[in-house]
């Protein structure tokens, strides 16, 4: 099989989809017969389509609703609950009819006035807030949206594998609800002012977002600040001041960060030597890079492959 995806060039948000091990799971049909209403904890991403109908989401904590049209889809954080029912004064129904339901498809109430079409994002545990607070509370793309469309075929299509028996269904259902999120996110890429201050943010902006590219592509090139900001087409000072704005840090520190997460994920996956590790990091040598590591992380990464290798072999279900 060809690997076509070694052919693209590299992103930043496909550099921290592929380090999160971010993946759509429990892609599920909500069927609900008015008057219904089901809430949601915190806790995990959360995301789905309106195929029918309309509703109406409000956040915990929050008085304000935001209704739901047919074509629209959303996605909440994790980082608040929310309510979501035909109307908002019904019964909430326990959320484990939900994410307990054996089948592809779960009823709550009588009828079929509204299809919701969705599931979680599930992270790796460390990782999680790289994503989780770098995205709004609640991300809502109308259908009327240039995203729309696209977003509406992918709905089609996980209802199709939903109601087909054809071989391979399931493995459908969870690529094309990985692509829903995605494309969820690109639409609030294009809407950069709905977005916390974060890598997300910063990489939505063109002169920014190119010198992330580059960061991203070469981790390990010995970046200066003036660098970057040729990257980015600015001058020095205007490149740090908007860079800090967006992201909420400053290129360099950004970019140590970004090693260090590289570096977790190496020493606990690869048996590479930390002197090679910090020479393809951009570290003059291992000691310099041991510094930087403890600094970020608490620990040096000799601890931290034994810590981290220890704890997977104890996760690991016994054979």
């Amino acid at each position: 099989m060809i690997d076509t995806a070694l052919s693209l060039p590299l992103d930043p948000l496909s550099d921290v989809l592929r380090l999160t091990h971010a993946r759509s799971v429990m892609s599920r049909a909500v069927i609900g017969g008015d008057p219904w209403a089901v809430r949601m904890p915190p806790g995990v991403i959360k995301y789905s389509a309106l195929a029918k109908g309309r509703c109406w989401l409000r956040l915990d904590g929050q008085r304000r609703a935001t209704r739901l049209e047919e074509g629209d889809v959303f996605l909440v954080s994790g980082t608040t609950g929310f309510l979501i029912g035909s109307t908002l004064d019904a019964t909430p129904a326990d959320p484990r009819v939900v994410f307990e339901a054996a089948g592809p498809t779960v009823q709550i109430g009588r009828g079929r006035d509204c299809i919701l079409v969705g599931g979680v994002v599930a992270l790796a545990p460390s990782t999680e807030p790289l994503i989780q607070y770098a995205l709004p509370q609640l991300a809502h793309v109308r259908a009327a949206s240039p995203h729309g469309p696209s977003l509406r075929w992918i709905v089609d299509q996980l209802l199709h594998e939903g109601r087909s028996s054809l071989p391979g269904a399931r493995v459908a259902s969870a690529q094309l609800a990985q692509l829903m999120f995605v494309q969820i996110l690109r639409a609030h890429l294009d809407r950069p002012d709905h977005l916390p201050t974060g890598w997300l943010r910063a990489m939505s902006d063109a002169r920014i977002g190119r010198a992330l590219q580059q960061i991203h592509q070469a981790p390990g090139r010995d970046w200066r600040v003036d660098a970057l900001a040729k990257v980015a087409g600015m001058s020095r000072t205007t490149f740090a001041v908007r860079f800090h704005a967006l992201a909420g840090q400053a290129p360099l520190a950004y970019l140590t960060g970004w090693r260090m997460r590289l570096a977790r994920e190496r020493l606990q996956t690869e048996d590479v030597s930390i002197g090679e590790l910090a020479t393809s990091l951009g570290y003059a040598s291992e000691t310099a890079f041991s510094t930087a590591f403890k600094r970020v992380t608490g620990g040096p990464p000799r601890e931290f492959r034994t810590q981290a290798r220890q704890a997977s072999a104890a996760a690991r279900p016994h054979e």
